[in-house]
């Protein structure tokens, strides 16, 4: 039986349906992320992730959210742009979605269930929260927004080994 995670699909900046059955096997890295935010540096150090480990099995998908104050306000293009010219994103990122609410995308609702927060709260509290989830699909840890990407580097290289 395949793991939960592998249940769920999102849409690229470009609008393409992309399922996570997709990258069964695979190390994933999925991050809300923001342009506008005090964190949005860290595009770097995924990018840095992204280079290390994806020949051997890491995929690294953000997923631009609006909802921390507002500092993803562009449209797709002007995102994928964005994230090209400033820190040379090679990984992929999904269209805007929402992590928290009535209207967060099924996905960020299964991860928060999978791996809550401090004091087992669900609630994403600001952009460029990371959750690692095994080549098996099962979640493996949550990571917030303070903690820099290449703090997981020795978390990815165990899971990638």
């Amino acid at each position: 039986m395949a793991a939960p995670i592998y249940q769920f699909a999102f849409k690229t900046l470009d609008g393409r349906e992309v399922s996570l059955a997709d990258y069964a096997g695979k190390v994933l890295l999925l991050v809300n992320t923001a342009s506008r935010c005090g964190f949005t540096p860290q595009y770097a150090g995924l990018e840095a992730l992204q280079q290390e480990f994806g020949s051997q099995g890491l995929a690294v998908i953000g997923f631009p959210c609006n909802q921390f104050g507002k500092q993803e306000p562009g449209s797709h293009g002007e995102i994928g742009a964005f994230c090209q010219k400033h820190y040379g994103v090679t990984f992929t990122l999904s269209e805007k979605v929402e992590v928290n609410g009535a209207a967060a995308h099924p996905l960020f609702r299964y991860l928060k269930k999978a791996a809550p927060g401090v004091l087992g709260s669900e609630a994403i509290k600001w952009n460029f929260t990371k959750f690692l989830v095994g080549r098996d699909g099962t979640v493996v840890r949550r990571y917030g927004s303070m903690t820099p990407p290449s703090a997981l580097a020795d978390d990815i290289r165990k899971l990638c080994s």
